[in-house]
Parts: structure tokens; C-alpha cells; sequence
């Protein structure tokens, strides 16, 4: 118990560092170099400021020199790092390939984060992510099976990606004949659709890795579940308005199919 606790407080730590990591990097600030500081007086913090989860508490949730709200983003983070490291550690132990696969999804939190805000999916996030999810193995067999799994979602969700921005472009090429005059006839005026980003390509290997391919098809089912409600309530709004953020949704499947693995599994050995 005193090593899944460790572990989990090892997660409150990292949690306060993804803070970091989320607020720069979109801006393409270094997260190293500047000290951290109050995003709106931009006053330096002290170290007691920066006491992850209880220092937002002690002050509650102002800035010490300026009174500004901080964000409740910053001990939501910290608070599901802590819970990640908890409930792998828990589960699996606390293991080398344990923090892997935790440092695997406190890459997977920042992306949804980033993707919720500012509908972005940082390449350097992603090859982290990938990279522990790789590295995760037990054993060198293991490393290139997660390897394998990896390449093989990535190279599905790019024919994926490429048969659907085909299909959607196709249909809104056939829409804008119907509409086409002699003064449009020679140009091209519809638009080319992409199905999903390269991101969502980079963060399905990062699951193919982590989960296996019976897992990660599970998970994907999953995520678009999650989905639904969301694109349902939005299905009444402009284009741009439209458009959901998927990276949360296939890391929250993500994660909660890995820590019901077995079960998951076992589900599927008895009924397919």
C-alpha cells in the first residue's frame, strides 16, 4: 500500500509539471527555461506557490499578488495524474513498465487537454506518448510486439482517413455540380475534406501499443460511445461549431479498458 501511495504522489508531481506542458507548449514556450509565474500578472511564483494540489487550496484558487483566478484546469490535472498513477499502481504494481504506461497516459491527459482547448495535437506529445507505450514492455518480445501493434493502428487509421476524406470530398464534389453555373464550371468550388488528422493517426498507435489489437478495437468502439452524445447535441450547429474533439474520448477509452483489461478479455473469449 505504501508503494501504490508513493506511486500515486510520484503522479501528483508529474501532474503539476503537465500543467506546465499544457499551457506552453500550444504558445511554443519553453517548459524548462521560465520559471513558473501567474499567467495574467506575470509575477514569478514563490516555491510554497507551487505545491501541487494544496497550494490552489491554501490560496484559494487566486493569485497570491494579484488576486486573479487560477484556473481550476491546474488541481483537476493533478488530481487525475494522482488517480492515473493510482489506479495503475493498484492494479498492476508498481513496476518499470508500470510508470511507463502512466507517463504513456499522462501524454495522452495533455493531449486531450490541448485538443479540448485549442484543437491542436502537438507531434511532440505524441511521439512521447508513443514511445512509452512502446517501451512499457516487460521484455524485448514485448517491445516489439507493442511496436508491431503500434504500426499496425497507425497504418489502419491512415487508410482509414484517406478512404473517408475521399468519400466525404466525392459527395461535397457531386453537391456542387448541382449548383454549378457557366462562370464556375472550370474551377473547383467545393472543398476538400479531411476525415480526421494526422494526431488521431499517431495517438491510435499509442493505443495499439498500450492495448493490443483485440483491446484498441474495443477502445475505439468505446470512445465513439463517448462521442455520440456530444456530436448529437451539436448536430443542430454550424459547420465549425460542429466539430468535436476526439483525442479525449479515445484516451478516456483508452484508459478505462486498460485497467479492466482482464475483464474486458474474458468478456470477449465467452461470447465471440
Amino acid at each position: 500500500m505504501i508503494e501504490t501511495l508513493s506511486f500515486a504522489i510520484l503522479g501528483l508531481l508529474l501532474g503539476s509539471f503537465l500543467n506546465v506542458i499544457i499551457l506552453r507548449i500550444p504558445k511554443d514556450e519553453s517548459v524548462v527555461f521560465t520559471s513558473s509565474h501567474c499567467t495574467h500578472c506575470k509575477t514569478s511564483l514563490k516555491p510554497w506557490h507551487n505545491i501541487p494540489l494544496f497550494s490552489w487550496i491554501f490560496l484559494r484558487g487566486k493569485c497570491s499578488f494579484c488576486q486573479e483566478k487560477i484556473s481550476i484546469q491546474y488541481p483537476l490535472i493533478e488530481l487525475a495524474s494522482m488517480l492515473i498513477f493510482f489506479l495503475l499502481a493498484h492494479q498492476f504494481g508498481v513496476h518499470l513498465s508500470t510508470l511507463f504506461v502512466g507517463l504513456s497516459f499522462l501524454m495522452l491527459l495533455a493531449l486531450a487537454m490541448i485538443d479540448f482547448k485549442y484543437m491542436m495535437i502537438p507531434d511532440s506529445l505524441n511521439l512521447l506518448a508513443i514511445a512509452f507505450a512502446i517501451a512499457a514492455a516487460s521484455n524485448i518480445q514485448g517491445v516489439f510486439l507493442n511496436f508491431q501493434n503500434a504500426l499496425i493502428f497507425a497504418g489502419g487509421f491512415t487508410l482509414l482517413r484517406f478512404a473517408l476524406s475521399y468519400f466525404l470530398t466525392s459527395s461535397a464534389h457531386s453537391l456542387a455540380k448541382k449548383t454549378q453555373t457557366s462562370w464556375t464550371k472550370n474551377y473547383h468550388n467545393y472543398p476538400f475534406i479531411e476525415a480526421m488528422g494526422e494526431g488521431d493517426i499517431m495517438v491510435a498507435a499509442t493505443m495499439g501499443a498500450l492495448l493490443g489489437v483485440e483491446l484498441t478495437l474495443v477502445a475505439i468502439f468505446l470512445s465513439a460511445l463517448l462521442a455520440l452524445p456530444f456530436m448529437l447535441a451539436l448536430k443542430n450547429r454550424s459547420p465549425q461549431e460542429q466539430r468535436v474533439p476526439f483525442v479525449p474520448f479515445l484516451a478516456f477509452a483508452t484508459f478505462i479498458v486498460y485497467i479492466n483489461d482482464t475483464a474486458v478479455l474474458a468478456y470477449i473469449e465467452a461470447n465471440y
